[in-house]
């Protein structure tokens, strides 16, 4: 009888890996979407203003000479044309007006040729949620074998949600009442932190030096008053701003087209349900770690959870996991 309770045991807490693995990636495909899709040979500038005309993060892109699709374009692109290439508010960036898609990958890649990270809309969303992890991606194109036709583009949040769903049906793993410090879940060392006066080009900076995807903004005492995520950096698209790089954090923040509710936080003392609610229903990509006095101790993000739930079954958050966020 004690052993059947203890297989019954693992059962539970391998049932978000198995319910992963009996899920394709076609199940989450929308009957209707929104997907922007760029040739190679349209200019840069045209491509970030038609991702912030249409509300997308990322676009696939299409060589039309290899007649495929050869990788994605996403704000990451965009951040890293305007730290490499800026100079001054005096300066135009030159090359975000002039250069082609594809003469920025030549230069962004050189010799380091990063093929595409797609998957099949047969795999199981495990192999997604794997992928996603393993290449550090936060974006996976849903590729047709047969046609070679992107179908959509699997996110993390995506993922949670579906998973989110039909949470409430599945048998419920005793890992979910644990808290986020006894899983060992988040990043709480070397966390990446900015104040209200850092100039934007220095946070560019630190997003292309630690590729971390958001920014806590703090105040004297370390304790955050907001964040700055690489999502707001396309404000700078949208304003046209991005030629003056020299303002502040603080200043740049005024620009959020959508509404703010205030930065987003937890505790490690809060367990990995309370913290998925949050996640989910929020609709963030991550909560920031404070103490009682609000100071910032580290990040939770979905890929951390994703890492939880999928692949280290409430062992432990980290395995071995690089600390991007």
């Amino acid at each position: 009888m004690m052993a059947a309770s203890v297989s019954c045991l693992d059962a539970d807490k391998n049932v978000y890996t198995r319910f992963m693995k009996s899920h394709r990636c076609y199940d989450l495909v929308p009957t209707s979407s929104k997907l922007v899709v760029f040739d190679t040979s349209l200019q840069v500038k045209k491509a970030f203003f038609a991702l912030v005309s249409n509300g997308v993060r990322a676009a696939p892109l299409w060589d039309s000479k290899k007649q495929c699709f050869v990788g994605m374009l996403t704000i990451t692109d965009f951040i890293n044309i305007l730290h490499r290439y800026y100079k001054s508010p005096l300066v135009q960036i030159y090359e975000l007006e002039e250069h082609k898609i594809e003469t920025w990958r030549e230069v962004y890649l050189q010799d380091s040729f990063k093929p595409l990270v797609s998957i099949s809309p047969n795999a199981s969303l495990y192999d997604a949620v794997s992928s996603l992890l393993k290449n550090k991606i936060h974006r996976l194109p849903v590729i047709d074998p047969l046609t070679g036709n992107t179908l959509y583009i699997l996110t993390h949040k995506r993922i949670l949600k579906f998973l989110k769903l039909f949470i409430s049906e599945m048998p419920k793993p005793a890992f979910l009442n644990q808290t986020l410090e006894e899983l060992n879940i988040g990043t709480f060392h070397k966390i990446a932190m900015v104040h209200a006066d850092t100039p934007l080009y220095t946070a560019l900076g630190i997003f292309v030096d630690q590729r971390v995807s958001a920014l806590p903004v703090v105040d004297d005492k370390g304790r955050v008053v907001d964040i700055y995520s690489k999502f707001d950096v396309i404000n700078l698209a949208a304003e046209k701003t991005y030629n003056n790089l020299d303002l502040s954090v603080t200043k740049a923040l005024q620009h959020r087209s959508q509404y703010f509710e205030g930065v987003l936080t937890c505790h490690r003392s809060e367990t990995l349900e309370t913290i998925i609610n949050r996640l989910v229903e929020a609709e963030v990509h991550r909560l920031v770690v404070v103490d009682e006095q609000d100071v910032v101790k580290g990040i939770v993000s979905l890929s951390d959870i994703l890492q939880a739930l999928v692949l280290t079954n409430g062992e432990g958050g980290k395995s071995g996991k690089p600390s991007g966020f």
